[in-house]
């Protein structure tokens, strides 16, 4: 804990800046944070930066100015153990699950390599992915059938259990339910929110939807042009966006509300 009694965040990039090659700034000088056991999310169109502060935050760019730090460490000096250890503790939840998941395995056997990687023996594997399963609220049969097989709402949840398979403390969800149907992305906030209870996990939240976050998220930051424009709590933000792209954002969220 700090001196003011707030948790030290788990992740943490200040300032950050990564250029397109040729120079134009895809994040200039972004600044944010995510706590643990709560959620960070991150608001902006197609094209305004938010897949490339996702890929910092995992570690797999460098930026060019600034620093990103996972638990107080720079996530791109750590090599070996340190390294791995690192990446059970940060995981991911993409997009598009039927994407990220190899079609010719089943979906059990996704989970069962995200266990391998991280040192799980062979014998207990079975028994772990059929628990991760239960745990996202999938019956642990359909882990015998193929990402085919499955719906996206399914396929979601095994995406889901594959980053849980490590016990991490912070999850990036990029557009986790953009991707799905209103009834299968309502049953996924759904449960992202129930295992955040559970578990304590973090999220950094990524969406083109303010309706969407409002769900899930503690506090929220509008990425426009690769700056962050406008930040602060859920409830504020909403009920007073201070930002002419925030109050569009707004809009465009309120027009697509049901009723």
């Amino acid at each position: 804990m700090t001196a003011t009694g707030t948790a030290a965040p788990l992740l943490l990039l200040d300032t950050v800046t990564k250029r397109y090659p040729g120079g134009r700034p895809a994040l200039d000088g972004v600044s944010l944070a995510v706590t643990p056991g709560r959620t960070t999310g991150l608001v902006g169109e197609s094209g305004s930066g938010k897949s490339t502060l996702a890929r910092l935050a995992l570690g797999l760019l460098a930026p060019d100015a600034g620093t990103v730090r996972f638990a107080g460490q720079d996530p791109y000096r750590l090599r070996g153990p340190s390294a791995a250890a690192v990446r059970a503790r940060l995981q991911f939840v993409p997009q598009n699950p039927r994407g990220s998941l190899n079609p010719g395995l089943r979906a059990g056997s996704a989970v069962a390599f995200a266990l391998a990687v991280h040192g799980t023996p062979r014998r207990q594997r079975a028994e772990a992915v059929a628990g991760l399963f239960r745990q996202v609220g999938l019956e642990p049969g359909l882990a015998r059938r193929y990402p085919r097989e499955l719906s996206g709402g399914q396929l979601q949840r095994v995406a889901i259990a594959r980053a849980l398979a490590t016990g991490p403390e912070l999850v990036v969800c990029d557009e986790p339910t953009s991707a799905l149907d209103p009834g299968s992305q309502a049953q996924v906030l759904d449960l992202l929110a129930e295992l955040r209870q559970r578990t304590g996990v973090g999220y950094l939240f990524i969406s083109h939807d303010l309706a969407v976050v409002r769900q899930l998220a503690d506090r929220v930051s509008v990425l426009r042009h690769g700056r962050v424009v406008e930040e602060g709590p859920v409830a504020d933000l909403w009920s007073a966006p201070a930002h002419p792209y925030t109050r569009a954002l707004l809009a465009a969220a309120d027009d697509r509300a049901p009723g």
